[in-house]
């Protein structure tokens, strides 16, 4: 495709937001251009744990919480979806998350939480110490009890992102990497592509879905909410063969067991900006929070460690959906949960390219300031 020349939709971000919203749009017959500042997936997607938190992660009942169930109970056919077609395994577990207390405040919490959740009819179940490490027998002996929801499962971000990308080549989306975006183009009210330093690219809608560089773009229009990064830092270890299989979600950070071995450890939640380093304050208190919950992580083998840029809106809930300019559609502003949102992301912003309206209730996350 030259590149001046006119697609269907533009996509500013290529990772695993900017890749779902693609491959259903190509599904639909759209012709779909995605722009990527680095290497498709690579940014905050791959440094992800990959939780799929629709109950451990959502502090209350509301549109939120409804969003990330209604993501969650798409999750196993799309990681299906996503393999067949890319050939790529998106290491999808079922592994289920223990919500550890370890004081008697934390307590107090997670039995709040388990009740409003049993009355909205979710699966979850509350555990005393025996209980819990009869469950899981890796945890430590100081536990108090735990909260298990068996219906929260995990996803290997970096494969889902490579699965992504092959899937939406494989079904002939284009990349364009290595692009910096460096504004909007409207014609009134309506926008018609993006500036580029290379040239402008025009297109008959345009998805922002550039994670935490999203409200830094020039010449977007007024907004409900601005996006900012927050860095996480996350730590690999290893244990061959692995040892325990619940996603363990503790008060001061989780512990994510794969199955073949690996174990990721995380994470720290810091505001410095674009700053992704990794720091030797965050990697003891990371393994610090490990090693009291999972004692044998002590005997693990230390592998590597990185630190991501969580896309956090002002207002602490995701930017999704179309506006203000008709044509323009957000998908950003998950925080932390952009892995389990992808699915149903890639509905709403579908549904609205293709027919104006969508399936899902988003008033709640709106653009439009």
């Amino acid at each position: 495709m030259a590149e001046t020349a006119k697609c269907d939709v533009l996509i500013i971000g290529a990772g695993v937001m900017g890749c779902s919203c693609a491959l259903r749009l190509l599904q639909k017959g759209l012709r779909v251009t995605l722009l990527e500042r680095a290497v498709p997936g690579a940014e905050s997607s791959a440094a992800a744990a990959g939780i799929l938190g629709a109950q451990s992660e959502v502090a209350q009942a509301g549109p939120f919480l409804e969003l990330c169930l209604a993501s969650r109970a798409l999750y196993r056919s799309f990681a299906q979806e996503i393999t067949q077609i890319s050939g790529v395994d998106v290491g999808y577990e079922d592994s289920g998350v223990l919500e550890v207390v370890t004081e008697p405040g934390e307590g107090r919490i997670a039995v709040s939480r388990a009740e409003w959740m049993m009355e909205r009819g979710l699966r979850v179940e509350i555990l005393d110490r025996s209980d819990a490490r009869a469950l899981e027998p890796a945890l430590a002996e100081h536990i108090l009890g735990a909260n298990y929801y068996p219906d929260d499962h995990q996803v290997d971000p970096d494969k889902l992102g490579r699965g992504l990308t092959a899937a939406v080549a494989s079904l002939g989306g284009s990349f364009l990497s290595g692009r910096t975006v460096t504004g909007l183009l409207s014609q009134g009210e309506h926008v018609s592509g993006v500036a580029t330093a290379e040239g402008p690219l025009y297109a008959g809608a345009v998805v922002m879905a550039a994670g935490a560089w999203t409200t830094r773009l020039a010449s977007l229009p007024s907004l409900r909410t601005t996006i900012k990064p927050m860095a996480g830092q996350i730590v690999q270890v290893e244990s061959r063969p692995a040892f325990f299989r619940h996603v363990v979600y503790g008060y001061k950070g989780y512990i994510v067991p794969r199955r073949d071995g690996r174990v990721l450890l995380g994470s720290t939640l810091e505001d410095r900006g674009f700053d992704k380093a990794v720091t030797a304050e965050g990697l003891h208190r990371i393994t610090g929070m490990g090693m009291s919950l999972v004692p044998g992580l002590a005997h693990c083998r230390f592998v590597t460690a990185w630190s991501g840029l969580r896309p956090a809106t002002a207002d602490g809930l995701p930017m999704l959906g179309g506006g203000p300019l008709t044509g323009l559609y957000f998908a950003s502003g998950h925080y932390r949960n952009g892995i389990l949102l992808a699915p149903v992301t890639a509905e709403v912003i579908t549904d609205l390219v293709v027919d104006g309206h969508t399936r899902h209730s988003v008033a709640a996350f709106s653009p439009a300031g």
